[in-house]
């Protein structure tokens, strides 16, 4: 995948992600965060599941990307004490 679209789908990851977990990140970090979600999230995917990676901008991998920086965003908030995550 190009780097562009890494970038493309990290922001859209990230962005879905921090609507999800209610988080409070700035855009620089929404699309860091996507990206690694990214990354995790496609591992898994292929480790786990045989199913899917994320190879270019479509729904699968927005999924996975989402997926995979939701669980970042919980464990980056685990691992920090920030106890207002899941509060309402």
């Amino acid at each position: 995948m190009s780097f562009i679209a890494w970038i493309v789908v990290g922001a859209i990851a990230g962005f879905l992600a921090s609507q999800v977990m209610r988080a409070r990140e700035g855009l620089l970090m929404m699309v860091v965060l996507g990206i690694v979600g990214a990354l995790v999230g496609g591992f898994l995917a292929q480790a786990v599941f045989h199913k899917g990676d994320v190879s270019g901008i479509n729904i699968e991998s927005i999924v996975i990307a989402t997926l995979g920086a939701i669980l970042v965003i919980f464990v980056v908030h685990m691992a920090t004490g920030s106890r207002g995550l899941l509060r309402r």
